[in-house]
């Protein structure tokens, strides 16, 4: 103990300094929003309690299942005692059975018929694509009216490139029109050019894929404006749908509108929401919700994550980290879904390749294909990056989500008005 004023003094300034590096080591980067130092503190045992496989540490977080206590008559640590008379209490409920299909997969089947589900799912792409396949329609009509010139073709290309097909793509597409072994018009070049489309999309695996037993978690990602929180709404609200019981987790602490939006979204589908105040660890928020999960019965949950511009390294190490996090759990992380707004075009790739070093990426979510046209994009990201395009938004509402088949989109852009 301090027995001098200038021993105390000193014991005063180094708590003081001591309490001010734990709070600047902790200060998010280009937010200037500094952690709550108790909470930095408490994260670090409970990772390291993780690691270490030891349990006696309990998470502090916003919304958790109810702690479990000793059965009653013995302490923890000590002999037991005898139980008083009379009947033993009852024992807690059970979390509520799952009922979910055993696949391994969440399914795009809707109706009592495949068929109705997939004239369901063609509708869709055809009011998305309506503006895309407008263009396409006329302007390859225009230039074949004359019959296949050398001509026809160059302009095919800029055609193509201008709906977002891609440079490369498109001169790929119209080098195997040359040497269609028929003669091409303005009749005959749509169908021709579905089928070598049709020929250069990859035969990739498209399900939204989920553990066949316990939790399993999609973590979304994209820039922000993109449509991603409203992408994770249409996710929750179709897996939900198909018999899976789904949270999701407001991990973009870094805007408390994001929090909000979600809260909103997720009381209007119907399924729970796990969520700290702003400036929270985003990773925190992630194990929070897997442990949620586990004690809840829930299948699936959706993390909604940070969406500031791509180009800031800051996002993509935090990004990074709620992976890893995650991962903690061998097998729960089925998918990584990045969100690109199909308004975009081109821009969409160079997004798709800096989030996909940062997460690895493992499908595509295409959103706002209903308002440009230039559906092309769904076509060129997926062979530019070889990640596959697994479900397009459609519209605004929670309904408005279809499977990307490839033959349906190629129908939708080149089909007939």
């Amino acid at each position: 103990m301090p027995t001098t004023l200038g021993e105390s003094t000193f014991a005063l300034f180094a708590l003081a300094a001591l309490l001010a590096l734990i709070v600047a080591m902790q200060r998010r980067w280009g937010t200037g929003v500094a952690a709550d130092p108790v909470d930095t503190v408490w994260r670090w045992i409970q990772y390291a309690a993780e690691d270490s496989g030891r349990s006696w540490f309990r998470r502090r977080a916003s919304t958790e299942a109810p702690p479990v206590s000793e059965p009653d008559g013995v302490d923890a640590g000590s002999e037991p005692v005898e139980a008083p008379a009379g009947p033993p209490p009852p024992p807690p409920p059970p979390p509520p059975p799952s009922g979910r299909p055993r696949i391994d997969h969440v399914p795009f089947s809707v109706g009592a018929r495949a068929d109705e589900g997939d004239e369901r799912f063609r509708d869709r792409f055809r009011r998305g694509l309506r503006k895309t396949r407008d263009v396409l329609n006329r302007d390859v009509r225009e230039v074949f009216g004359s019959g296949p010139v050398e001509e026809s073709f160059d302009s095919l290309e800029e055609i193509l490139v201008r709906a977002d097909v891609g440079v490369a793509t498109a001169t790929t597409l119209a080098d195997e029109l040359r040497n269609w072994p028929t003669k091409l018009a303005a009749d005959t070049m749509p169908p021709a050019l579905k089928e070598v489309m049709r020929r250069q999309l990859s035969d990739a695996d498209r399900r939204l894929r989920v553990n066949l037993e316990g939790v399993s978690v999609w973590l979304v990602v994209g820039v922000n404006g993109t449509g991603k929180t409203t992408t994770i709404a249409k996710l929750a609200q179709h897996a939900s749908s198909q018999g899976f019981r789904v949270s999701v987790a407001a991990a973009d602490t870094f805007r408390a509108a994001a929090i909000e939006q979600l809260s909103t979204w997720a009381e209007r589908v119907g399924v729970d929401i796990i969520k700290q105040r702003p400036g929270a660890d985003p990773a925190a928020v992630a194990f929070d919700a897997v442990a949620h999960a586990k004690a809840r019965n829930i299948d699936l949950v959706i993390v909604d994550t940070a969406g500031r511009l791509h180009t800031r390294k800051p996002l993509m190490e935090e990004l990074s980290k709620v992976r890893r996090v995650i991962e903690k759990e061998p097998g729960v992380l089925t998918e990584a879904l990045l969100v690109l707004d199909a308004t975009t075009g081109q821009n969409g790739i160079s997004q798709a390749k800096a989030f996909g070093d940062a997460v690895e990426v493992t499908g595509l979510v295409l959103a706002k294909l209903d308002g440009t046209a230039k559906g092309g994009i769904a076509f060129s990201v997926e062979r530019e990056l070889g990640v596959p395009v697994k479900a397009i938004g459609t519209g605004e509402s929670a309904d408005d989500l279809a499977p990307f088949d490839p033959d349906m989109f190629v129908e939708a852009l080149f089909g007939e008005r």
